[in-house]
């Protein structure tokens, strides 16, 4: 028969509530109380969980995952690639929204930090030194973000807007408008550092638009004004703004890509359900979070990894071509 939580307490000498918090919260039992218990725990072989396994090696078993917006596809994905490689080592996951404000992002890690071993931070909009201060806290693994000094998986993200450049300048796209995320996003600085490179590698003019949110709406917003700058083709910070930006194009009757060419970044699967089709450069999203689950635990097994975790190669995007792009108007 197996043992229960009464012959552990039993063996230790305590009661079983004790047993309970030490197994739980072992912060509330003192180091020789925890001891006992998991001296009991692992004599009768009690039935192993990951607060058992804390007692005896320091780890709760869990990490925390920061999500700007878990309703955005792209961090859907990232999520599930974190889920499933957990899993395979026995880990849970505490999943945290922070509803895209930049300010609550501290705040949940700092609360995340007295649960979990580690936490994964997507796409963080914190200071550099305000990550640093973070990491302070807890073991920290970005995502979508490099910040000195922090470990983290990245994006080749100059190199997926060169692709889209070719891409459109083949087409015979000369002024390209740029329609930006959010100001304080490192995706929306680095993309529009690498348009800007390419377009001028490519002797082709950038037109860029603005700052807006990384939704559907956002692009609803800023098709109008995209329009505006007479540009033949438009690149959007992700899919959910270039799909915003095709229906507002079709309520105004524009053809997309008869008038104007639409790409986006990410591949969500609506790109693919979009009409027309949406061509986009497809980050491998699930990969990512596996890739940040095993940097994470490597660091929580040997902290000294971090230097590993400095030589991480930036992920590479792949220009998948759809119907959304088209060769540009003749004038």
């Amino acid at each position: 028969m197996a043992a229960t939580i009464r012959d552990v307490a039993r063996l230790a000498g305590v009661s079983p509530s004790t047993v309970s918090r030490a197994l739980s919260v072992p912060g509330m039992v003192n180091a020789a109380t925890r001891a006992r218990v998991a001296a009991a725990v692992e004599q009768l072989g009690y039935e192993p969980n990951r607060a058992a396994r804390g007692l005896i090696t320091g780890r709760t078993g869990t990490i925390g995952l920061v999500v700007p917006d878990l309703a955005n596809p792209f961090f859907a994905s990232v999520t599930k690639g974190v889920q499933a490689r957990a899993r395979r080592h026995d880990v849970a996951v505490f999943v945290a929204d922070t509803d895209e404000d930049p300010a609550a992002e501290a705040g949940l890690v700092r609360a995340l930090s007295k649960q979990v071993d580690g936490v994964v931070l997507c796409s963080p909009r914190a200071s550099d030194d305000e990550l640093a201060a973070i990491a302070q806290d807890t073991t920290v693994v970005l995502v979508n973000r490099n910040a000195a000094g922090l470990p983290g998986i990245t994006y080749d993200n100059e190199d997926g807007m060169r692709q889209a450049v070719a891409h459109l300048v083949a087409l015979g796209h000369r002024r390209i408008a740029w329609v930006g995320g959010p100001a304080t996003s490192w995706s929306t600085l680095h993309r529009g550092v690498g348009l800007r490179n390419a377009v001028e590698a490519l002797h082709a003019e950038l037109a860029p638009v603005g700052n807006f949110a990384p939704t559907y709406e956002g692009g609803m917003a800023a098709a109008d004004q995209v329009v505006a700058t007479g540009a033949t083709a438009v690149v959007a910070y992700n899919d959910l703004v270039a799909i915003g930006l095709l229906a507002r194009l079709h309520s105004r009757g524009i053809s997309v890509p008869g008038e104007l060419s639409v790409v986006g970044v990410d591949d969500i699967a609506m790109s693919r359900m979009a009409r027309p089709a949406l061509t986009t450069v497809r980050l491998p999203k699930q990969e990512t979070g596996r890739l940040a689950v095993e940097l994470l635990l490597a660091l929580l097994d040997d902290p000294e990894a971090a230097q590993i975790a400095g030589s991480q190669e930036p992920l590479h995007g792949e220009l998948i071509v759809r119907e959304s792009s088209g060769p540009a108007p003749q004038k």
